[in-house]
């Protein structure tokens, strides 16, 4: 029996699949594309294994992605609805995907021939450089750890600075008193 017999071609089946992107589209802050031809199941394990969590990743027909994304921010990458797609939907760590992307593609030896089509973020369409320099940007967990380290230093700072003028005051009282009590 081959697929056409399946679940996923008939018309239940393609409506759950729509139903589902959907549903990742509503959680995604960015998707990209990359071509899904030449992948073989134990190369697509290993990339799925690798992407961080709230990244899922699916090949998605063209015509049934065409209709997830009617009405939505990611409209405007029906553009990039040609050939064989996978989709990457990445719900946060927008960089880490990329990276793990890029990994596999470097392991694998496919970086000539799988690389990222493009995406869409915000409603926008990036391209994959814009993709690349966005995959170079600090995490959101990077950023928070930054924010946290400068809140806390700020304490630590004022206490210096307030107690610096009291020291300096009391220095400069401690030399005049020496030199006071040497004449």
């Amino acid at each position: 029996m081959g697929g056409a017999s399946g679940f996923a071609t008939s018309l239940e089946g393609k409506k759950s699949k729509v139903e589902t992107v959907k549903g990742l589209l509503e959680n995604s802050e960015m998707v990209f594309s990359v071509p899904a031809s030449a992948l073989d199941v134990a190369e697509v394990q290993t990339l799925r294994r690798s992407l961080p969590e709230g990244t899922t990743m699916s090949v998605v027909k063209n015509k049934l992605m065409q209709r997830a994304i009617d009405g939505t921010d990611f409209a405007a990458g029906d553009e990039l609805l040609k050939g064989a797609n996978m989709w990457f939907f990445i719900e946060e760590d927008i960089g880490a995907t990329i990276k793990a992307w890029n990994s596999f593609t470097k392991e694998t030896d496919k970086k000539e021939t799988h690389e990222v089509l493009g995406g869409v973020i915000d409603g926008s369409v990036v391209s994959a450089s814009e993709i690349a320099q966005i995959s170079k940007l600090p995490s959101k967990l990077e950023l928070m750890a930054k924010i946290a380290g400068g809140i806390k230093a700020v304490p630590t700072k004022l206490a210096r600075v307030t107690k610096a003028p009291g020291s300096k005051l009391a220095r400069a009282i401690k030399l005049a008193t020496d030199k006071q009590s040497e004449e």
